[in-house]
């Protein structure tokens, strides 16, 4: 792997983090990735780099983007007022899983966790993904929890 940067997702990275949530079996049917972007994805976009409790992460191997996930830094009464980090849309590009980076990419955002003093760090993935629920287990992550959605 070239020379791999972990930083804050830019408004230019919008159209490559969509194709990233798009490219596999759920996401296909849960994305747009047509370009320009929908008008959605970009207010989105907005209010999430507006919020300082927000960080949309991009991976990039030289200029391209090969990964990306979005920290949510989560204050609490429960545990004593613990902040909590929680990690979502976890996407590392098919060309390079494998090979490490997805490990490296969770250990950067632990660490990033840990900085803003969060005391947990946690999240969800669909039942429909089993290597992923293998990789979130090796990295020491346990399924505690039973979680629930409902669709609006």
């Amino acid at each position: 792997m070239e020379s791999i940067t972990f930083r804050r997702a830019s408004a230019s990275d919008i159209p490559s983090i969509i194709g990233l949530l798009a490219d596999d079996p759920l996401g296909q049917t849960r994305e747009d990735a047509s370009v320009p972007p929908a008008r959605a994805y970009t207010a989105a976009f907005d209010v999430i780099d507006r919020d300082p409790n927000q960080l949309l992460t991009v991976v990039t191997e030289g200029d391209r983007v090969i990964g990306t996930l979005q920290i949510t830094f989560i204050p609490g009464l429960s545990r004593k007022g613990m902040w909590r980090g929680q990690v979502e849309g976890v996407r590392i590009a098919a060309s390079h899983r494998g090979a490490g980076l997805g490990r490296r990419f969770f250990e950067w955002a632990i660490t990033e966790c840990r900085l803003r003093g969060c005391g947990l760090v946690q999240l969800t993935t669909d039942r429909e993904r089993p290597e992923a629920h293998v990789f979130y287990e090796q990295l020491g992550f346990t399924a505690s929890h039973l979680g629930y959605k409902k669709a609006l």
